[in-house]
Parts: structure tokens; sequence; C-alpha cells
């Protein structure tokens, strides 16, 4: 089981606070510069990457999230696939590839009772453009990450990306977030 957070946040002066903005600033930079076999380097063998969709409800509903649907539910091997497809003729979806500039905000670490993992809330906004005509697209979300040391140093273990809008506004999810 991957850890949950637990208890206040780390302080900006802890160096786990420290190593995971790091974490998230470099691969920002990987992902932006679209080096997806590097990032990918970057997560565990056992990755769980999701994305649910988002639903508005009332106030009293107790959700906004729709359960059992996402935009993303993966894990190495559908990563992987992905991946490898952006190097083919086939990801039309992105050729020519978009301009991407992610802003990583609001980072907060928390210990969680394994000494081995950090659970790391961040926000996140990505400007996307592609082409010369099209609306350049802006995507903010909050995430929520685990981040597991290893002999390699830190892996992303498990990613929730949380979007903020209900109804997307971009051309595809042909990104990383």
């Amino acid at each position: 089981m991957i850890a949950e957070r637990v208890g206040r946040t780390l302080p900006f002066s802890d160096g786990r606070h420290l190593q995971a903005h790091q974490w998230l600033v470099d691969e920002a930079y990987l992902l932006d510069a679209q080096r997806y076999e590097d990032w990918l380097a970057l997560v565990t063998d056992d990755i769980h990457y999701l994305m649910p969709v988002r639903v508005t409800t009332a106030l009293g509903a107790g959700y906004d999230r729709a359960p059992g649907m996402a935009h993303f539910d993966e894990d190495k091997y559908s990563l992987g696939r992905r991946v490898a497809r952006f190097r083919t003729e086939h990801a039309w979806t992105e050729d020519p590839p978009s301009r991407l500039r992610r802003h990583i905000t609001n980072v907060r670490t928390f210990a969680t009772p394994d000494a081995e993992h950090l659970f790391v809330e961040s926000g996140v906004l990505l400007y996307r453009s592609r082409g010369d005509v099209r609306e350049p697209a802006l995507l903010s979300a909050g995430r929520e990450d685990v981040l597991r040391r290893t002999a390699d140093g830190w892996l992303l273990a498990r990613r929730v990306i949380v979007i903020d809008d209900s109804v997307l506004r971009t051309q595809n999810l042909a990104i990383f977030l």
C-alpha cells in the first residue's frame, strides 16, 4: 500500500521538502521539453497515475468527482505505451508538437508513517499552444503525489490530478500533467 500524508506540513527548511520541490521543478522541465523517456525513468514500476473526471454538484452532494470515471487511470505499462506512441507517425495529435509551460506552485510536503515515502501536494498551471491558428489552452489542477525514495533517488509512485474544470477546453489530452 502506498503511504498517505500524516500530520502537519513539513517546514520549507526541511531537506525532504527541498528535495521534493526540486524533483517537481526537474519533472516540469522534462515534460515541458517533451523528454518523455527521461520522465518515465522518474516513475516507479507500480505507478498509479490518475485524473478523475470532475463534476459540478450541489453543495450537499458530498462529491465532486464522477465515481469510477477518469480521464487517465494508468500504470507504468500504459504510460510507456503513450510515450512510445509519441515517437510514431500515429501521434497526429502532437504533430506539430505542443508548446508547453508548466507553472508549479503551492508545494506542500507531508511526512508519512513510512520514511521512504513523501506525500506532496502542488498546484500546476499548464499553458499549451499548438500550431499557429488555434487558441492556446490553460489547464489548472491540484496534484497529490507520493514520492518514493529509492537507490536512484526519489521516484513518483502515485499521482492524482484534480483538474479545476469539469469541462475541459483543450483539443485533446495527449499530455502529462
